[in-house]
């Protein structure tokens, strides 16, 4: 539960006893393969999802089969936190490489918060920046260029990525392919191949082998129009 607690530690810092609490949720943990479904769409739920290791993404298949990719989920990210009060979620939640995940059922979550207010004043925040990164998310898609679009997406991943100590330098996993690429930013994937070798032949960043290698961070920033104040951090992330 680590990156979960400096997931929630963006805004506010934890106190020992917070974070004994919330390391308390841990009991079911399941595995997953790529391709799996964690969190199915329209059907109610009693519990809510943590991922531990791995990558995930909410999608919405539409009734074309075509896939819109909603979010993509980190180790220490809830994926359904608001089906604490909700129950459903439109889109479902799917593993997109070998994920581990914690089932957290609703009444442990009713207990916590009772226990807390402060871990429930966290856990809305929570939700409130993932509601943030979805909004940020539509801007992109709606207004800027292919390129701009998808240097967006390498810098939020990265600086996600990098607040929970998941980053080398300026380098990090990424773990999504190129079709995941193209249905989270609604660009083909012939489109999404262009961009991505666009992007390398500027020298801004390159994807390979899963991983990814930024070459020029302000360049890369600057093209995407990336700005991380929609992240809410309690203080800057230094960048190497």
């Amino acid at each position: 539960m680590e990156h979960l607690l400096k997931r929630l530690a963006w805004t506010e810092p934890l106190h020992e006893g917070e974070k004994e609490r919330l390391i308390g949720l841990t009991s079911d943990v399941r595995s997953f393969a790529p391709q799996d479904e964690i969190v199915p769409a329209d059907k109610p739920v009693n519990f809510s999802t943590v991922l531990l290791e791995g990558l995930a993404c909410r999608e919405k298949i539409l009734a074309s089969g075509q896939r819109q990719i909603t979010a993509f989920h980190l180790s220490g990210d809830f994926c359904d936190l608001h089906t604490y009060m909700l129950k459903t979620i439109p889109d479902s939640v799917k593993a997109i490489t070998p994920c581990r995940v914690a089932m957290v059922p609703h009444n442990r979550l009713d207990a916590i918060t009772s226990e807390s207010p402060r871990i429930a004043h966290l856990l809305w925040k929570s939700t409130l920046i993932d509601a943030a990164i979805y909004r940020r998310w539509l801007a992109c898609i709606g207004r800027q260029s292919a390129l701009s679009r998808l240097c967006h997406l390498f810098c939020e991943f990265y600086f996600r990525l990098r607040v929970i100590g998941l980053t080398d330098g300026l380098t990090c996993p990424f773990p999504a392919t190129q079709t995941d690429l193209a249905d989270a930013m609604g660009l083909s994937l012939v489109h999404t191949n262009k961009t991505c070798a666009q992007i390398k032949k500027q020298g801004l960043a390159t994807l390979a082998n899963r991983v990814l290698t930024i070459h020029n961070w302000d360049r890369l920033r600057e093209i995407a129009e990336f700005d991380p104040h929609y992240l809410h951090l309690e203080a800057p992330v230094k960048l190497a």
